[in-house]
């Protein structure tokens, strides 16, 4: 099926922080019978349905391309790299994981996060929780001349997991990385699909935005660009059904999409969001409602742009975001592609000057 090779392909895509290129390339391709596209210094790519008249309310669909990853620090005499984060990280969750390197050729080069072994440590480093100063990365080499003359590996190569994505048909369900918010960008592309060869009485238009793991930087950029009249950021959310007390459960698998009432960088537009709930229980599309004490996307830029411009966040549930492994399930990803075409086909003018 078209829709799950393509998540399968936008969760394998090479793409920290800064180095979104394959991703967009990929998207390029997805699109390019469809849309119109240019990319920005950023890596911002932008997309514009073909045949889409130039009139009503101006839509923005939105996804960030890229991925929690880390780059190389520094090279230690012995080849073992030091490396920091980009996005955000909890330590434990990579030791002893599989990591790629891209070196100065291109080429994505294998290694493991490591720590020192328990045979080593004396009583008071056992038990110790570990920062980023006390993990390090082996490719196999045995010194620093090693790394960058044959390894070809230098400082500020980037990094991901070494994960490769699967889709278990029976349950319907994805293990890979980069969900957040690699299922995003499929679900914008998958939106101008089934978008496209409609007469639409609005102006569709959508972005990948770059580099909102380390701050929303890539969407401050689309906003010198784009003036759009209200945007729709997909996102890989966090899903919250395997550790919280289940009158806390706001973004469970196979619930539906998750919409986001309030964030540590946004509170969403009331009326924009009532309409889109009101819209989804319409039309028989299961949505979950959130209120997170922390988190932030893009909307977080986006609602405070030029005059202001009404936002929702249609988070895919994920488990496991920000670490080298999640989990989400297909029928999220559906319901949330079918409630953003119903927005884009459903809002007017009126409405939107509403909000």
């Amino acid at each position: 099926m078209k829709q799950i090779d393509r998540i399968r392909k936008f969760s394998d895509a090479f793409g920290p922080s800064g180095f979104e290129d394959a991703v967009v390339a990929y998207a390029q391709e997805e699109v390019r019978e469809i849309c119109t596209c240019k990319e920005d210094h950023m890596r911002n790519l932008y997309m514009n349905l073909k045949g889409n008249s130039q009139g009503g309310v101006n839509i923005m669909l939105d996804a960030h391309s890229d991925e929690v990853g880390f780059i190389v620090q520094a090279v230690k005499s012995n080849g073992l790299l030091r490396f920091l984060p980009l996005g955000g990280w909890d330590v434990k969750n990579i030791i002893a994981n599989k990591v790629l390197i891209k070196n100065r050729d291109g080429k994505l080069i294998p290694g493991i996060v490591c720590s020192k072994p328990v045979h080593f440590m004396n009583a008071s480093e056992q038990g110790k929780a570990l920062d980023f100063a006390d993990v390090l990365i082996d490719v196999g080499a045995t010194s620093a001349q090693e790394v960058q003359e044959s390894f070809r590996i230098g400082i500020g190569a980037p990094i991901v997991p070494d994960v490769t994505c699967t889709y278990d048909e029976e349950h319907q369900t994805f293990m890979g990385k980069a969900f957040d918010n690699r299922i995003g960008c499929a679900a914008v592309v998958e939106t101008l699909c089934r978008l496209h060869g409609r007469t639409l009485t609005n102006t569709v238009s959508a972005t990948l935005s770059s580099q909102e793991e380390v701050g929303e930087r890539g969407m401050t950029c689309v906003m010198n660009n784009v003036k759009p009249d209200v945007v729709i950021c997909f996102e890989g959310c966090p899903a919250d059904d395997s550790f919280e007390e289940e009158y806390m459960i706001q973004s469970a698998l196979k619930k539906g999409p998750m919409l986001r009432h309030f964030d540590r960088s946004m509170i969403t537009s009331p009326r924009f969001q009532r309409f889109a709930l009101e819209l989804a229980h319409a039309n028989d599309i299961p949505v979950q409602e959130s209120v997170r004490k922390g988190g932030g996307t893009n909307g977080g830029i986006t609602h405070t742009a030029q005059f202001g411009i009404p936002t929702i966040v249609i988070g895919v549930p994920v488990r496991y975001a920000h670490s080298s492994y999640g989990i989400l399930a297909y029928q999220d990803y559906e319901h949330a592609v079918e409630l953003a075409v119903q927005i884009v086909e459903g809002l007017s003018k009126d409405i939107a000057e509403s909000f």
